[in-house]
């Protein structure tokens, strides 16, 4: 363990602002010349960016520097991806784990040895990966993705307890709660306490249904006070991980329809705003309703999933649920925050389950969620994908503003024929409608945070851009900070959109302006690390930096 604590200490503070790619223009590499305002494509469009990445897209991560880390599981069989030097240790020479480059569309192929098939993960303040558990070889075992070797470091039995279906949240202080798993009614910390190393939580046995459990992967979210938003089955409670004891218990979900695996339902903390700095709010969507799992397991009877999406505040005097219907049904959808504020709802199925075999009838039309809308006017039904998106599929926000959707696999192993829904290795990027070549003139261009990319908490910022068209009057300009996910079984775990302040707006020249920036005012807010800021003009973003917001304390190093 001391040998894991030490590599914690690797310092990124030397990576650099991100610029576009020479000799491509944003405009080039994303939007489409034929879409027209209020047209069919200003519905979104998708692109194809590899019909084969070589394993199936189950775990998910974008890192800092444009890099997204893709696994799937050690014990799949071979995969499509080779190795072009088989590493000796090996048993076969086809790889589980794999970089792929945002800007240059290539792949580099990783050796992992461990298993860590429905595993967890946080992104640590320095920008490495922390990934906990897994399957078999895996269930204790820590990984670090490390940014400085661009490759894995693996510790088995390095956690207290079999960890596979668990949750990660990053804490203000650098730290990572590592919550449930299957069978583990338990939490602990990553590094570990220093007296304890395992705490008991019966919150999750209390949540857990005979035969289907419900509550794995439980909704962890971070409030702006420092507590716990965390949910499983149809329940939710705040919690203070310092503490170590639940504060408040919220009231149950109205509708009674599980939204945890294997119901798999998805959530996400909604934008964070400085106008109500200690207001936050929980929206979650989709699921199936109780005894699907057993449903679809024992009798090969799909049960329509539910509609339903519910928010709620807990940071409210007396949180109460509000709930809603989507235009579709489905279970094992993803939730994307995107720059704007709205969410994107994508992947799944309209009938099952979460497992192998278990759904059935693929959800190809996104859904575009406004939350500022008034309730009955939030939804729009998005233009379709060709490639069904099941078990096993996963989608993340990239620092160019599109979702990067990959996977499905409802089967033990890759099966790529004579089945209704063959092992997908493809990659895919979902252009929203603020990608329309129709808001070029409008979209912030050339941005840059600093120098250096890197702000304390409550600092002021400078961040310069340039717009082709110029300001339009009566367009506001904002600054958001998106933290990454950790994308998996319809978890999206850490994601966080935090809007910051802007004090003042210059005009540096004809196309040219510098925004004074108040950045994220504490850890609670917006803990330690790496995140995406996007520039906003009249709601069309830019390309994103990579901003690190730096940690003070007793792991101000990590």
């Amino acid at each position: 363990m001391a040998l894991l604590y030490s590599l914690l200490l690797f310092s990124l503070l030397h990576l650099t602002t991100l610029q576009p790619t020479s000799g491509n223009t944003f405009s080039s590499l994303f939007s489409s010349p034929t879409a027209t305002i209020n047209s069919p494509a200003t519905a979104g469009e998708w692109r194809l960016l590899s019909d084969s990445i070589g394993i199936v897209a189950m775990h998910m991560q974008l890192l800092p520097g444009n890099r997204l880390l893709t696994f799937d599981r050690t014990d799949f069989g071979l995969s499509n991806l080779s190795f072009p030097n088989c590493p000796f240790f090996f048993l076969d020479c086809t790889a589980h784990s794999l970089l792929y480059d945002i800007s240059k569309n290539t792949i580099s192929p990783l050796p992992l040895l461990s298993d860590p098939w429905c595993s967890s993960a946080a992104l640590l303040p320095n920008g490495s990966l922390l990934q906990t558990g897994g399957f078999n070889t895996g269930d204790r075992s820590v990984r670090l993705f490390s940014l400085y070797s661009l490759s894995w470091i693996e510790h088995p039995y390095s956690l207290a307890v079999r960890r596979w279906y668990a949750s990660n949240q990053l804490l203000p202080d650098g730290t990572v709660i590592v919550v449930g798993g299957r069978r583990q009614f338990n939490f602990e910390f990553f590094p570990p306490d220093q007296q304890y190393q395992l705490f008991d939580f019966p919150f999750l046995q209390e949540t857990s249904d005979p035969d289907s459990e419900n509550n794995l992967y439980p909704f962890l979210h971070l409030l702006p006070d420092g507590s716990l938003f965390i949910f499983a089955n149809t329940r939710s409670i705040v919690f203070n991980p310092l503490g170590r004891s639940t504060t408040r218990s919220l009231p149950p979900l109205p509708d009674g329809v599980p939204r945890n695996y294997p119901s798999s339902g998805s959530s996400v903390l909604l934008p964070l705003r400085p106008e109500a700095p200690s207001r936050a709010e929980v929206l979650i969507c989709g699921g199936a309703p109780r005894g699907a799992f057993q449903s679809a397991l024992r009798n090969a009877t799909y049960l329509p999933a539910t509609r339903t999406c519910a928010r709620i505040v807990p940071t409210d005097s007396n949180p109460q649920w509000s709930m809603e219907e989507m235009p579709l049904p489905r279970v094992m959808g993803d939730m994307v925050i995107l720059p704007t504020g709205e969410i994107l709802i994508i992947n799944g199925a309209a009938a099952g389950t979460a497992g192998w075999e278990l759904a059935q009838e693929p959800v190809l039309h996104p859904v575009l969620y406004r939350p500022d809308r008034p309730a009955g006017y939030r939804f729009e039904v998005m233009n379709p994908s060709t490639i069904p998106r099941m078990y096993h599929s996963s989608a993340i926000l990239d620092s160019y503003g599109r979702v990067l959707i990959g996977g499905s696999n409802p089967h033990v192993g890759y099966v790529f024929q004579n089945v209704t829904y063959p092992t997908d290795l493809s990659l895919e990027a979902y252009l929203p409608p603020y990608l329309d070549a129709t808001f070029e003139i409008m979209r912030p261009r050339r941005v840059v945070v600093g120098p250096p990319a890197e702000v304390g908490y409550g600092d002021v910022a400078l961040v310069r851009f340039a717009v082709d068209g110029g300001l339009q009057e009566g367009m506001a300009v904002e600054v958001v900070a998106i933290a990454p996910a950790f994308a998996t079984h319809s978890v999206g775990m850490n994601q966080r959109m935090v809007v910051m302040t802007v004090l003042r707006l210059v005009q540096l020249s004809f196309r040219g302006y510098m925004a004074e920036v108040l950045a994220p005012p504490s850890p609670e807010v917006a803990p330690p690390g790496f995140y995406m800021w996007f520039v906003l003009h009249g709601g069309v973003p830019s390309q994103a930096v990579w901003v690190r917001i730096r940690q003070s304390g007793a792991f101000s190093n990590f």
